[in-house]
């Protein structure tokens, strides 16, 4: 979701759009203008195609943004804080915090799907209520085809895989059976990875018989089988990382340098003695100014690196994922986002006090294993 751009609020809730999302409505609107609509209502100008495939492009957007609206406001309802809801070309994605029980998160789960189905039919009463009392055919046409779009999302998105909603209403039951959300996450997210294989598997036989369309299926499975993938990891993390807080995570003393010495005394002085590939930045006052990453000292040409400071080509500290010691691990992990992501700083008041990477996070979930601790 790199490549999202913010677009406003939505119940409060920052929306963000994906580039991919005004690819979606040309496909759609083409798809709909030059042929659903024509086969429909034939004999009408190309520019009264265009326009309505367009509105029904457009129309679409808006029900998958009353789709995950539907999940925001009813996760809020029930205590969790929504942070953003993200629209591009596979449907939409609302962050939110963890719910606090099952009966919550089923909810939660079900409030999209049921949304999409009363948009759907809605949509295809209304469309043939036109089409029957008014004679407006063509934007009951529209209407017909976006009602029989949001009916079909809503019927795929209760299929029983993660990331889908019928993955996370199979999550909320096992939890609410078993009492184990953990076990919950990775029965839900195994089914995210079947169901993306199958998709890809029917999406390639098809392309192989000469339909196209196949491709959209393989990526949509693609999709699914991705994040399920990532979902059953964190699942197996979580655990791991329980009750556990960022000190205990961190490697300290933090590796510093100090952020006006040139690119080259830092590379003489620090960088060739350090354990680390990345290091803390200070300033005059000793206080965390930003992280640099080494590998990029790499890429600056010797002919540079005497008239470079360090802080030019460093994270600044605003834009890096900072905690204190005691915050809980998990919840640090939580909050790390596309921009902000590890390694994150540990500060204790204005001193840095370690710092967490990657391999941190590993060794921990290894140890956890060794003991073995982690549920089957």
């Amino acid at each position: 979701m790199n490549g999202s751009v913010r677009m406003g609020r939505v119940l409060g809730v920052p929306l963000r759009v994906h580039w991919s999302v005004p690819l979606l409505v040309m496909l759609f609107g083409y798809s709909l203008g030059s042929r659903t609509l024509p086969a429909r209502v034939p004999d009408q100008s190309s520019a009264v195609y265009t326009l309505a495939g367009l509105v029904g492009a457009l129309l679409l957007v808006v029900s998958l943004l009353a789709h995950e609206a539907a999940h925001a406001l009813t996760a809020r309802r029930k205590g969790s804080q929504v942070q953003s809801i993200t629209l591009w070309a596979l449907g939409g994605m609302t962050e939110m915090g963890k719910l606090r029980t099952a009966g919550s998160a089923f909810v939660v789960a079900a409030s999209g799907p049921l949304t999409s189905l009363v948009i759907g039919a809605v949509a295809v009463g209304t469309g043939i209520g036109l089409d029957t009392v008014s004679g407006w055919s063509m934007p009951a046409a529209v209407l017909l085809w976006l009602g029989w779009v949001n009916l079909v999302l809503a019927v795929f998105n209760l299929l029983p895989a993660a990331p889908l909603d019928g993955g996370r209403i199979v999550q909320a039951l096992v939890w609410w059976r078993t009492g184990d959300q953990d076990r919950a996450e990775r029965a839900a997210a195994r089914g995210g990875q079947i169901l993306g294989f199958l998709l890809i598997a029917v999406g390639w036989i098809a392309v192989l018989r000469g339909a196209l369309s196949g491709l959209w299926l393989a990526l949509i499975g693609f999709f699914v089988m991705i994040v399920a993938s990532g979902e059953r990891r964190r699942a197996t993390l979580t655990p791991a990382l329980r009750g556990l807080r960022a000190a205990d995570a961190m490697t300290s003393p933090v590796e510093t340098c100090q952020d006006w010495l040139n690119v080259q005394r830092c590379v003489d002085e620090v960088a060739v003695r350090t354990r680390h590939s990345t290091l803390a930045l200070i300033d005059f006052e000793g206080r965390p100014s930003g992280l640099l990453h080494l590998p990029r000292l790499a890429r600056i040409p010797a002919s540079e690196r005497e008239t470079t400071r360090v802080r030019d080509v460093a994270t600044p500290l605003s834009k890096c994922a900072t905690c204190a010691p005691d915050d809980l691990l998990e919840d640090v992990l939580e909050g790390l986002t596309p921009g902000r992501g590890l390694p994150v700083l540990v500060t204790d008041g204005q001193q840095p006090a370690g710092i967490i990477t990657a391999h941190d996070i590993s060794r921990i979930v290894q140890r956890h294993a060794l003991r073995g601790t982690e549920s089957p």
